[in-house]
């Protein structure tokens, strides 16, 4: 979604709106409108920087992205070690 490249579903985190805040949805089960977008901070921040999140998921911004962030890098911490 941020930087357009195709990936695999199974390389990709889906996004979600809960309560006009974006979830990560892990299981990929969650109901709703899903946003895909890969498991990488510049992918983010061009999803951001694009407002790409209100395209996809068809709602109003703008959103806050820290929750997906925080995902990001705990899923790097998580990798590294």
């Amino acid at each position: 979604m941020g930087c357009r490249a195709p990936g695999s579903r199974s390389a990709l985190l889906r996004v979600v709106v809960v309560q006009d805040l974006l979830v990560v949805d892990v299981a990929r089960s969650m109901p709703g409108r899903g946003a895909w977008l890969h498991p990488d901070p510049g992918c983010l921040e061009l999803a951001t920087r694009r407002r790409a999140f209100g395209r996809a998921l068809r709602h109003a911004g703008p959103f806050d992205t820290a929750v997906i962030a925080e995902h990001l890098e705990s899923q790097m911490h998580h990798d590294a070690g």
